[in-house]
């Protein structure tokens, strides 16, 4: 009998100390799974006592940049262009004598300035560049219509992160395209990017005004 308490009690002493090494277990994956997490919102700019805000009245966010491209041609040095076409129109365009540059796509990975128009000294090292892509889609052969898609980079003490656009971008004095996702800084931004025309160069180069409206945004 003596013996048979003594092996109840063994037993439950042995599950209760397995039970524990679990409870263990388990406590620990949920504080480290915790721990990611938060250091995760951090990373991505959703943490640090910031919130986040949506507005549709007044932007939470503005800023005005400058858009600068410079073509690459056959003509000017490659040391000194940002953008380079990377695919012509159809064949089957030119052979129906279509004068139009539909279908055309260039990549670009523009400088960009903020409170000055002018062109940067360096090219290659600017706090704020643009990476992306721009193609024609206009038929006519009186419109340069082209749709947009490309980040908005900041690297600098002030602001690091991206903002992601993209849109039409129609032969008017200005137009809207959105502002559809953001990271860093600009963690989870969304808004509207009113692009007008500052100045153009032949074919060869471009700038852009563009003004940026956020209305969701971590502040």
């Amino acid at each position: 009998m003596a013996m048979c308490i003594r092996l109840d009690v063994e037993a439950k002493v042995t599950t209760q100390a397995t039970w524990s090494k679990a409870s263990l277990i388990v406590a620990a994956i949920f504080l480290v799974a915790g721990l990611l997490l938060s250091s995760a919102t951090v990373v991505h700019g959703g943490g640090g006592g910031r919130r986040f805000v949506r507005s549709y009245d007044e932007p939470c966010k503005e800023m005005r940049l400058y858009f600068h491209d410079i073509l690459y041609d056959f003509s000017n040095s490659t040391a000194n262009s940002t953008s380079a076409v990377v695919a012509s129109p159809a064949a089957l365009l030119r052979a129906a004598k279509n004068t139009t540059i539909f279908g055309t796509t260039v990549v670009f990975n523009d400088p960009m300035t903020e409170g000055t128009s002018a062109l940067p000294p360096s090219l290659e090292e600017t706090a704020v560049r643009a990476q992306g892509l721009y193609l024609y889609d206009g038929k006519a052969a009186s419109t340069l219509n082209a749709w947009l898609a490309f980040s908005v980079v900041f690297n600098s003490t002030a602001r690091r992160g991206t903002l992601s656009l993209m849109g039409a971008d129609p032969s008017t004095a200005t137009r809207d395209i959105s502002v559809v996702g953001g990271t860093g800084d600009f963690f989870m931004s969304r808004g509207v990017a009113t692009l007008r025309a500052d100045a153009v160069e032949g074919f060869t180069y471009f700038r852009l005004l563009m003004d940026i409206k956020l209305y969701e945004c971590y502040i």
